[in-house]
Parts: structure tokens; sequence; C-alpha cells
């Protein structure tokens, strides 16, 4: 178990943002674990977990963090935003105010992140659409007017899961290769300035976790 975790090329640190019980810890389960929680009792403290993936020809380490119910009590710290390179923001798409108030999650998002920070904006619980409150094409202009990425999900029976962290992750490596085909550092590469470590090659990071809270 040990080598085999660790053979990876790229560590990209991804947080989940949005109100609470939108489903952002199933995604979460569900992408790194392939499970489903139908207990909806929130955990509080900051968690994250990691799958790895192949893009291109390159192993990256999804590092997924998830707020875990701090969102309830607004102590979401600059700490969980530090070194991220990309960002899920949830909403419940049978719930409009949850996604009356994305525009909130992205400004404190803008306030705290990188500004070259990949963003998707992921409508979840489709397997409740006779419930829907939020039109998709609503959902799917605003993010096309705020330049993020957009996908609907159901981590419940695993609809777009995949290709939502599959998406955002190729959209950072595509980031980070442009830019390292730029830099003539290619070793130092980072989306993150701060926190070079999230996108730094595999030679340079062997902690379990990328970001030090």
């Amino acid at each position: 178990m040990g080598s085999a975790e660790e053979d990876y090329n790229f560590v990209f640190k991804v947080v989940l943002i949005g109100e609470s019980g939108v489903g952002k810890t199933n995604l979460l389960s569900r992408f790194t674990r392939n499970e489903f929680n139908h207990d909806s009792r929130t955990t509080i403290g900051v968690e994250f977990s990691t799958r790895t993936i192949l893009v291109g020809d390159a192993v990256v380490k999804a590092q997924i963090w998830d707020t875990a119910g701090l969102e309830r009590y607004r102590a979401i710290t600059s700490a969980y935003y530090r070194g991220a390179v990309g960002a899920l923001v949830v909403f419940d798409i049978t719930k409009h105010q949850t996604y009356d108030v994305v525009d909130r999650w992205l400004k404190e998002l803008y306030d705290h992140a990188e500004a070259s920070i990949v963003v998707m904006l992921v409508g979840n619980k489709t397997d409740l659409a006779q419930a829907r409150e939020v039109p998709m094409e609503e959902a799917k202009m605003f993010a096309d007017n705020k330049g993020l990425l957009f996908v609907e999900t159901s981590a419940l029976d695993s609809t777009n899961v995949e290709e939502a962290f599959e998406t955002i992750l190729k959209e950072i490596f595509h980031k980070v290769q442009k830019q390292k085909q730029r830099s003539s550092q290619s070793n130092t590469v980072s989306l993150a300035s701060e926190s070079p470590a999230s996108t730094a090659p595999a030679q340079a990071e062997r902690r379990p976790c990328c970001v030090a809270l």
C-alpha cells in the first residue's frame, strides 16, 4: 500500500463549498470511496479524502477537502482555502435558497483563494428532479457568465460525480502544464503561489497532506 500510494506526479487540493445539506460530504465519499451515507447528521471539523487518477500520461493525486458542517457556523477560515487549486461550489437543485447564496460563496472563495483557482458550479441531487426548484438552464447561464465550469450531479445514484471531479482535475492539470511551459523552473510550478507543494512534482511531495492547517 505504501509505495503504490506514493506513486503520483502531482497533488491537487480541491475544496468543496456551499450551504449545509447540499450533499458535499456525499459527493466526496462517492468519488473517493464510492460510498453514500443516508444519515444526514453533520460532522464538525474539516475532513479530506484522496483519490489518484490518470490525467493524460500523468498520475494526479486529488486531495478533496470538505467543510464538514463548518459552513453552518461561518467558521471557515483562510486555512481551508490555502493552497487550493480547484473548488466545487455545490447547491441543491431542489432548494433555490442554496443556489441564491452561490454568489456569497464565490466572493468568500475569491477573497481567500488564488485568483487562478479553477471553479466548478455543481447542482446536486438530480435524483430528486421531480422536486427541482433551480432550472438547469438558469444555473448553466449563471456559470457561463461567471466563467465557471458547470455540471449537475447525484451523489445518491452516482450521476456525473466521476465526470465532475475528473473535469475539474483535467482543467487544473492543463493550467499547470501551460504554466510549466512558460516557466524555466518547471519543478516549482504552482497555481497557488503561496503553496507550491500543491502542484509540485511528487519528488518533492512525500507528506500525507500538502497543506498544514
